[in-house]
């Protein structure tokens, strides 16, 4: 048997990536203050790939120093024109955001940190270029109509497992990493440990 496996994070789409490629895992919230950590990065000149891969460090650090085993941090940022940007609140805001991506490209920062005993051990931050559509007003609506408050659990109000596939003309990058968990590296790692079968 390997190491224990821990994911520190309540995303349902990084447990199910986990639960669908066969990885035994605990999932523990790990309760960083998320948002005070990029303001005072952004504020410090940071940018979003940086702020995903600095969240990514914290959650496993965090998790890993009170318990044994392989902890999983992840984090992933939405960079539009040269900005980060955060979940949506509300189905409005929402609907601003995709209008305002509707026809362009955005980028997806995908970060993930392995600590052991306190201390990071392994990382990949992978990125992701999305070019949305340039889809009619009358879709938007039924999308968000379908989609309801699913939306807003992304930063970029869509799940690409989802009908928000139907969202875009073109995405250079790795699946998983839109999904917010870059998967190959991190089944290796675990295969080195022990956890999974070499």
């Amino acid at each position: 048997m390997g190491a224990q496996v821990i994911l520190a994070s309540k995303s349902a789409a990084r447990r199910a990536v986990l639960t669908g490629a066969g990885v035994p895992f605990e999932a523990v919230v790990a309760g960083v203050d998320e948002d005070a950590v990029k303001a005072s990065m952004l504020a410090g000149g940071s940018g979003p790939r940086d702020v995903a891969d600095a969240l990514a460090e914290i959650k496993a650090v965090k998790v890993s120093a009170g318990r044994p085993g392989l902890v999983i941090g992840s984090d992933q940022t939405l960079e539009f024109e040269g900005r980060l940007y955060d979940k949506a609140k509300t189905l409005e805001a929402a609907r601003e955001r995709l209008k305002a991506m509707r026809g362009k490209l955005h980028r997806l920062h995908s970060a993930v940190v392995v600590a052991q005993g306190g201390a990071p051990i392994w990382r990949e931050v992978v990125s992701a270029t999305l070019t949305m559509r340039d889809f009619s007003d009358d879709f938007l609506e039924a999308y968000l109509a379908a989609e309801g408050e699913q939306a807003l659990g992304s930063v970029g109000c869509y799940r690409l497992e989802g009908p928000g596939a139907q969202l875009f003309s073109s995405i250079e990058g790795d699946y998983f990493t839109i999904l917010g968990l870059p998967l190959m590296g991190l089944l290796d790692l675990f295969r080195r440990h022990g956890v999974l079968k070499a």
